[in-house]
């Protein structure tokens, strides 16, 4: 359909009974590019330039850009009426992405394009912001237009300044300008012009420092360890609570050293999450942005927004929707320090994304899914004062205080968490003692526990819903009896049960067992018992 109608419009535009022309673009809702066709309009009458299809402001101000662009490259900009639509009219259409759509529209409109030239450009897609000089600078969501452009089978010609990130993308056909005079010198005889193609050689460095936090720099702490690397290999959320300089935060911190590198695909999509979002407004052109740098070291994000935070600000919104915290922590690590600090409707607005590891931003015009499968790794002191338990420190809090700040966290945020820890303060003959295990050694355990699961189910145990985990694990009949014994005494809920299962199919895995034994069973009762405990103290 669309190439019929390309084809109609260049044949009336060729016939001249019209001075019309198409362009297609790519707008952004979310993490998606929906199809724009730019439609120029050239009549008679008082010079004027007017652009309708539900235009925000960014959108207005393009015919001052464009203006300028043309006549400093070298153009001419009609004094005539110029009409700019914008299809499908009821799609929101905002930021600088549609320039050089827009500028090229005009000039196959008002005939400064060869005939060969309009041939080429009905069969591109173009995506790009001008300068008033007419350089063409990238803009947000061009990982999300390009995955679009691709799927749909069309070249597509954008800024030269970030088109080696396409290179991720398979067979992409792709070409960058650096000025809106190369694009037109290609249209109208590609063999003349020599635009940049997508290539991981030339990509700029990635300023980043090698990782330096590594599980052998923790003493003690054999417990949290365990724990942190069974979260690792089978995405079970943990909930870590212990007193001040227990290392908590350090612990944390260290579970993307245990992390494998992101495959082609998760890494794309999270990128695609960062090149919409404002997170990396400000940074030189010259070096890679966070979502940039995910892309090409394919290193899980990890993230770490402080309790002051808002909803909106984690879990995505505003007026035009951006996706939060726990979106920019796809296939990576959402780190909630000083969990009971955040607001309670900011915990409470998290239940469904961990549930269905996506997020559904709704506002009065528009939906928006983002995606939101992300690790979930809390921390928290035992009462305000951080000291209750504490071996050598009195706790100065009144229980009141105490259960007040616990009551903080409701029984369904604790309930999905998988794996919940109370940590002890580390002795001081622990602080000098030998070394643990590093990171790549249990980095490597967890590899192969994931690749076993992927190889039984397909998917990560923490992943599975209740249905899948029905079909997929099974206990034996003393097993069976222990996790029934264990429900009724600690008064287990459903979802609780399938955790139980979902972290003990895990633990057999690390230990590359083909079935789920008693201590497996046991260690992932003991995890779920101390949670059920601190919920109800």
């Amino acid at each position: 359909m669309r190439r019929a109608l390309m084809l109609s419009i260049y044949q009336v535009t060729r016939d001249g009974a019209m001075s019309l022309s198409v362009v297609c673009s790519r707008a952004l809702i979310g993490v998606t590019a929906p199809l724009v066709y730019i439609e120029t309009h050239i009549s008679n009458g008082l010079p004027a330039l007017s652009i309708v299809g539900l235009p925000e402001a960014a959108v207005r101000e393009s015919k001052d850009r464009v203006r300028s662009a043309l006549i400093n490259s070298g153009f001419d900009f009609p004094a005539r009426r110029i009409t700019i639509n914008m299809a499908p009219a009821d799609l929101p259409k905002c930021g600088g992405r549609f320039d050089l759509a827009i500028a090229l529209s005009i000039l196959a409109a008002s005939k400064q394009l060869t005939e060969a030239a309009k041939r080429r450009l009905a069969g591109c897609e173009i995506f790009g912001e001008l300068s008033l000089s007419g350089q063409i600078k990238p803009v947000s969501g061009l990982l999300p237009a390009a995955l679009a452009s691709h799927q749909a089978g069309h070249p597509l010609l954008t800024a030269a300044a970030k088109i080696d990130l396409l290179a991720n993308l398979d067979g992409i056909e792709a070409f960058g300008f650096s000025t809106l005079r190369e694009v037109t010198a290609y249209l109208n005889d590609s063999a003349s012009t020599q635009p940049a193609v997508p290539s991981r050689d030339r990509l700029p460095p990635s300023d980043h420092v090698a990782d330096t936090d590594d599980m052998a720099d923790v003493r003690g702490q054999f417990q949290a360890r365990r724990a942190l690397e069974i979260a690792a290999a089978g995405h079970h959320h943990l909930l870590m609570s212990g007193p001040p300089g227990s290392g908590k935060t350090m612990l944390a911190r260290r579970i993307l050293s245990l992390l494998p590198n992101l495959s082609r695909q998760q890494a794309f999509e999270t990128a695609s999450i960062y090149s919409v979002s404002h997170s990396d407004i400000g940074q030189p052109e010259d070096t890679l942005t966070i979502g940039e740098q995910i892309l090409t070291r394919r290193k899980p994000p990890f993230r770490s927004p402080h309790h002051s935070a808002s909803v909106s600000a984690i879990v995505g919104g505003g007026r035009s929707p951006q996706p939060g915290e726990i979106s920019l922590a796809n296939h990576g690590v959402l780190f909630l320090d000083e969990l009971p600090e955040f607001s309670g409707r900011t915990l409470e607005a998290l239940r469904q994304p961990l549930e269905q590891h996506t997020i559904n931003v709704t506002r009065s015009q528009r939906q928006v899914a983002f995606p939101a499968r992300f690790l979930l790794i809390g921390a928290m002191n035992p009462c305000p004062c951080g000291y209750d338990g504490h071996m050598d420190k009195a706790c100065v809090c009144s229980a009141l205080q105490i259960r007040k700040y616990r009551d903080r966290i409701s029984g369904p945020i604790h309930d999905r968490f998988d794996l919940q820890m109370t940590l002890s303060p580390v002795k001081f003959e622990e602080l000098s003692g030998a070394r643990g295990e590093s990171s790549a050694v249990i980095a490597e355990r967890v590899g192969g526990a994931q690749q076993r699961q992927y190889g039984r189910q397909g998917s990560l145990n923490g992943l599975m819903s209740p249905a899948e985990t029905q079909r997929t694990i099974s206990l034996g009949g003393p097993q069976q009896s222990l996790l029934e014994r264990a429900a009724q005494k600690l008064h287990l809920s459903a979802r609780a049960w399938y955790k139980i299962l979902r972290v003990a199919q895990t633990i057999s895995d690390l230990a590359e067992s083909r079935h789920i034994q008693t201590p497996h069973l046991m260690e992932a009762i003991a995890y779920a018992g101390r949670g059920e405990s601190a919920s109800r103290s």
